[in-house]
């Protein structure tokens, strides 16, 4: 046994323990990517990123890509956590990529009309 340890009295050192298991025991809360896609008009698409904490997304990559795989639009979101590109002319989805775990895709189909 450490030296140090072995002097200070049982009730250090058992309060020393229980604040440890507090500290590593603390519960992580997580925040879910959120996206959403709005039709603006015959032309145009404005995309929102965001997570469930409430927190913003500026920066994060967000690409519109064909069936094909092709990336029709290559973007990242504006310091409004928005992307308005406009409308491809074939299928798409789009892709908000946060990093791993924390990604969403949405089809063309599932984007709101006006």
């Amino acid at each position: 046994m450490n030296m140090r340890l072995s002097r200070l009295p049982a009730r250090r050192l058992m309060t020393a323990g229980f604040a440890a298991c507090m500290v590593m025991s603390t519960p992580v809360f997580a925040h879910n990517p959120m996206c959403e896609c709005k039709e603006l008009d015959g032309e145009q698409i404005r995309c929102t990123g965001g997570f469930s904490d409430g927190s913003g997304a500026p920066g994060v990559t967000l690409d519109v890509i064909g069936y094909d795989e092709t990336i029709l639009v290559p973007g990242k979101l504006g310091q409004d956590s928005s992307l308005t590109f406009k409308k491809p002319d074939g299928e798409f989805y789009v892709l908000f990529d946060a990093g791993p775990g924390h990604i969403v895709e949405i089809d063309q189909a599932d984007i709101e009309a006006p």
